[in-house]
């Protein structure tokens, strides 16, 4: 799988298209998949009656035509607002994917409405949908093209050893820090992927470092959301693989006329 090959650089859209749909729906994934990215990376949740869909926040206020917490409310309930409802491009004076039938769409809309061969990045947003992912990845036979991640060790520690790949915690890309920086080696991990940001709470990660350290270790380096052509090219020079990216046609495009490609 590409995403796993340290060789390679691939680009891979976050949340879909997310400069140009609404996140985490089936337009913007299938938008994402048409520019040509080489995977895409989205958020699950699991609804008041177990349904496994995409959404990032907690709630649906920021995204829907809805309000409250994902967890208290059915997946038909979710279902029911509209999805496009939210999104903007120019501040709010325009809203171009209102009452478009944009839903909130489950895991499994996903799975079968995108190509089969797809890679997917899937983030869990709370440990709730550890056991809803697990049994989905099973369902569809979607082992060898899927890394899990969390922020939370306790999303993924019940996933290990179930013949897929997975990203590293906050917690263990925090242990990483001192032994990049001193060019220590890194013990193999029970991990095969970081998926990080340049910055953290506002202070810049040592990027190339951690990707040096874990290469070692045979582990990838994915780093989100660069929209940037210059970091992103940048970001490759310094060893990373992956650039996941809100614009995935302007990192396209730098992969392009990348120099070193």
């Amino acid at each position: 799988m590409i995403l796993l090959d340290q060789n390679a650089r691939p680009v891979i859209g976050h949340r879909g298209n997310r400069a140009h749909a609404p996140e985490n729906t089936l337009e913007s994934l299938q938008e994402a998949v048409v520019l040509g990215v080489d995977a895409v990376e989205f958020d699950v949740q699991v609804s008041s009656d177990g349904v496994l869909l995409l959404m990032h926040d907690l709630t649906i206020d920021r995204t829907t035509s809805g309000s409250g917490a994902v967890a208290t409310q059915t997946f038909a309930t979710l279902r029911a607002h509209d999805a496009g409802a939210r999104f903007t491009v120019d501040g709010g004076r325009s809203f171009p994917w209102r009452d478009r039938g944009v839903v909130i769409p489950s895991f499994d809309d996903v799975v079968e409405a995108l190509p089969s061969t797809l890679p997917l990045i899937v983030e869990l947003k709370t440990p709730a949908a550890s056991a809803a992912l697990l049994a989905a990845i099973t369902r569809h036979g979607i082992q060898k093209r899927v890394i899990v991640a969390g922020f939370e060790s306790a999303s993924t520690q019940p996933l290990r050893g179930q013949g897929f790949a997975l990203g590293a915690s906050t917690p263990d890309v925090a242990r990483l820090l001192w032994p990049s920086l001193l060019r220590r080696r890194i013990p193999s991990p029970w991990y095969q992927a970081l998926c990080i940001p340049p910055t953290y709470n506002g202070v810049p990660l040592p990027i190339s470092a951690i990707a040096r350290a874990v290469r070692h270790a045979r582990v990838v380096t994915h780093v989100w959301t660069v929209n940037d052509a210059v970091k992103a090219t940048r970001l490759w020079s310094h060893g990373v693989q992956g650039i996941i990216s809100d614009d995935p046609a302007t990192i396209l495009a730098a992969r392009a006329g990348a120099a070193f490609f």
